[in-house]
């Protein structure tokens, strides 16, 4: 790695806390809104930290559920190795910062109005931040729908009962079956997901279930990380022989276009049927639903935004963070979507005290656990560039796990992990 984790972590430090606040603390004392859609990841760390840098501004969550869990660390729930007690977060820390916090979906955002829509009535702003996070376009592959989903094919890519519903799918399978697993096309939330949700259920196998294995049928030629995914399956799994707990079968080829839940099969684009006795399809992806709605998604399905303050360019006023926008270098993970919350809080405090937002400075690590003692890393540094219609990486910053890094190196990085994730869920909750 070019730059060392403490060397990294000190620059990630710094630079968050710069993109978070970028000023002291401001006192508008005008009575200015910011209704925040959205209470996951990039929604909950912009409302503390716009709450954190000006304890006078009205902040409002919209946000269905009570609890939220969080995805990254929810494969862990697959493999065993932790409960979803144990990815759930609450919002009593946001709420005793005096956020609000109204647990309705929103039905609509009037851009020219400035209000945003629930089933109960309607929440004025001056700024609004939607973190919809990503819909799943079951459309995109026949015979899959909400229904299939909820009861046989679940695509546990929201953490919730469809991780319980996959977790029990793998419990009461019967050791020789074939867990399949139906990896999206780009772009889609956590690139490297799919990859370690393949290897924390082969883990689980290899324990419990030796005789099974897990088939990723793919619709990309590669993925992240690709080489310190396939070598750890070569160590713990086998991967290339005829034992392999983990089989991966690249796109073009292998995509699924239909799926048959009553026979529990899937086809790929040249109708090769695949059984399987649990199959896990995630479909393709767009930004979430009221993002769509509310008319701040382009053609691509995603939404375009100034990269130096996340406000659409579709609709201003609006802020949108996460995995929804469209943030071109920067992958859709949990630690971007907390990133972009700090750079859009930093912006909305400027701009409604009538000043110039300062130039941003964004980050990313991404942990996957790939099995007892064994983890994996790639971290980045993002600026905006000049003309600032793009967010690139910084030359020489952050980096991934080295591919001969000693075993103790790979057994560090879980322990890494374990700490990223309580130190990100207090940062965005506590």
């Amino acid at each position: 790695m070019t730059m060392n984790r403490r060397d990294f972590v000190k620059a990630t430090g710094a630079l968050a806390a710069v993109s978070a606040i970028g000023a002291p603390s401001i006192a508008l004392g005008d009575g200015k809104k910011v209704v925040v859609v959205g209470g996951g990841t990039g929604g909950a760390t912009a409302a503390k930290y716009i709450k954190m840098a000006d304890e006078g501004i009205d902040v409002t969550i919209i946000e269905p559920n009570e609890h939220y869990y969080t995805c990254y660390m929810s494969n862990e729930v697959l493999g065993g190795h932790r409960t979803m007690d144990q990815i759930r977060q609450n919002y009593d820390g946001l709420k005793a910062r005096g956020i609000k916090v109204v647990h309705e979906a929103a039905t609509g955002i009037d851009a020219d109005k400035k209000v945003v829509k629930t089933a109960s009535g309607e929440f004025p702003y001056d700024r609004c931040v939607v973190s919809p996070g990503v819909a799943m376009l079951y459309d995109k592959i026949e015979g899959y729908s909400p229904e299939v989903a909820d009861t046989k094919m679940p695509h546990a890519w929201k953490a919730g009962d469809q991780t319980k519903l996959l977790r029990s799918q793998l419990e009461s399978m019967d050791d020789g079956g074939v867990v399949v697993i139906v990896s999206p096309p780009n772009p889609f939330r956590c690139p490297p997901g799919p990859y370690e949700r393949a290897s924390q259920i082969a883990w689980y196998l290899k324990e419990n279930k030796p005789k099974s294995k897990v088939m990723i049928l793919d619709s990309k030629q590669k993925f992240s990380k690709q080489g310190l995914f396939t070598q750890a399956w070569e160590k713990l799994y086998g991967f290339g022989t005829e034992n392999a707990l983990i089989e991966w079968l690249p796109g073009p080829d292998n995509t699924v276009v239909s799926v048959d839940s009553d026979a529990m099969s899937v086809t790929n684009d040249f109708g090769d049927e695949v059984k399987g006795a649990v199959i896990n399809v995630i479909p393709p992806q767009s930004a979430g639903k009221i993002a769509i709605d509310a008319g701040l998604a382009d053609d691509s399905g995603w939404c375009p935004v100034d990269k130096k303050t996340f406000e659409s360019t579709i609709h201003k006023g609006i802020h949108v963070i996460g995995d929804a926008s469209i943030a071109t270098a920067m992958p859709k993970s949990g630690y971007s979507a907390n990133s972009q919350g700090k750079v859009a809080a930093a912006a909305i405090i400027a701009m409604l005290n009538g000043d110039e937002p300062g130039v941003p400075a964004y980050v990313n690590t991404c942990y996957s656990i790939l099995g007892k003692d064994y983890g994996i890393s790639v971290a980045a540094v993002y600026r905006l560039s000049e003309d600032g219609s793009t967010i690139a990486g910084v030359e020489g910053s952050g980096g991934l796990t080295p591919s001969d890094a000693p075993d103790f190196a790979l057994a560090r990085e879980v322990q890494y992990a374990y700490s990223w994730y309580d130190n990100i869920v207090h940062d965005i909750f506590a």
